[in-house]
């Protein structure tokens, strides 16, 4: 049920220069929940369909559950894998759609009927839609084709479930209520589970563990704490987050921001050239200032104020609270709670409490 990856490779098809999957290690245990996330282009879909042995890869080692997949064949590699646009067959009905899998076995490992039969009404159970079983998959709302499209992967027992951009079509309140019962199935089952997205939100939702992936590489492989607190790379926290960035040099064990009214700030153990801060726009505080920048409200979002400052060249948007100081005479940004980068890599200071200098 745990999946291990070493420094596979992937060419692209006519253009062997380009790595697809460029030296890729990553371990999942067994009962682990792991999403892959990154930009379109990323690699995730392919990782995820060589796991499944839908498609090569050049080199590397591929180890499920202890066995090297060069001696398995997709169908020996007990996986479960639910497709983007779900593939369900149009002319049969959704018990039938269920039980394909269990269907096409060779015959010496295929259940009989009425063990198919009531396997399709276990899972018919399991995915809330018990009466459904005769019904096509055109008269079925893009949820239950999705949860139809689950019961059919799972319907041969696997250990390893995968699912590739599984929530895409559908709606944003229903997405939600699907992959919560995703993951309370998950749960219940002990699965295996796999997740590609490029969607953050929905990967920090249901995963227990996020990789991050760009151009074929991983960037950083972490829980969600970790990565919103010690992100590796500008790119992993830009692409988890609304971000804001204000490069500056550090001098003396003071960095100064390029941009005018935002506050330097002390800190240690860093040595002196440039860098730059990123931040949350909800993490950013805010002084009166009357020689500061101009400020003006821009509505509101989850309880707090938008802001639109000027910080003379640049405008950037901060939220504060609701009911905080008055900045119609002007404002001074303090930034001493973001993570410092040098050369697109996080620096470590020796104090995690920054203090704004005056």
């Amino acid at each position: 049920m745990s999946v291990h990856t070493e420094n596979l490779i992937r060419r692209a098809p006519g253009n062997p220069d380009r790595l697809l999957l460029d030296h890729i290690t990553v371990d999942i245990p067994d009962g682990a929940f792991v999403a892959l996330v990154g930009p379109s282009g990323a690699g995730k879909t392919t990782l995820l369909r060589a796991i499944a042995g839908l498609d090569p890869f050049d080199s590397g080692k591929l180890v499920l559950d202890g066995r090297n997949t060069s001696e398995l064949s997709a169908r020996e590699r007990n996986v479960g894998f639910v497709f983007q646009n779900y593939a369900l067959f149009r002319h049969m009905t959704v018990a039938k759609n269920i039980s394909f899998g269990l269907d096409v076995l060779p015959r010496s490992q295929r259940p009989s009927k009425s063990e198919i039969d009531r396997r399709v009404e276990e899972l018919l159970d399991l995915i809330q839609l018990p009466d459904l079983g005769g019904t096509y998959p055109q008269r079925l709302s893009g949820g239950q084709r999705q949860r139809v499209a689950l019961a059919r992967a799972l319907a041969t027992n696997p250990r390893h479930l995968l699912l590739d951009e599984p929530f895409g079509a559908l709606d944003p309140v229903v997405r939600r209520t699907v992959r919560q019962w995703l993951r309370s199935l998950h749960d219940r089952l002990g699965l295996t589970t796999i997740l590609v997205t490029h969607d953050q939100e929905e990967a920090l939702d249901v995963a227990d563990r996020l990789v991050v992936m760009q151009d074929g590489r991983i960037v950083q492989d972490a829980g969600a704490e970790t990565l919103e607190a010690r992100p590796a790379t500008p790119f992993v926290m830009e692409f988890l987050g609304e971000t804001l960035s204000f490069p500056g040099t550090v001098t003396g064990g003071l960095f100064r921001p390029e941009q005018a009214h935002v506050a330097p700030f002390t800190l240690s153990g860093i040595a002196d050239g440039p860098a730059k801060v990123l931040i949350r726009p909800h993490e950013v505080h805010l002084t009166p200032d009357s020689a500061g920048a101009a400020v003006q409200r821009a509505g509101s979002r989850y309880g707090l104020t938008r802001l639109l400052i000027d910080l003379e060249g640049q405008t950037v948007e901060v939220l504060a609270p609701a009911h905080g100081d008055n900045f119609s005479g002007g404002a001074k940004l303090h930034i001493a709670a973001g993570r410092l980068f040098r050369n697109d890599r996080l620096l470590e200071t020796a104090n995690t409490e920054q203090i704004a200098a005056e």
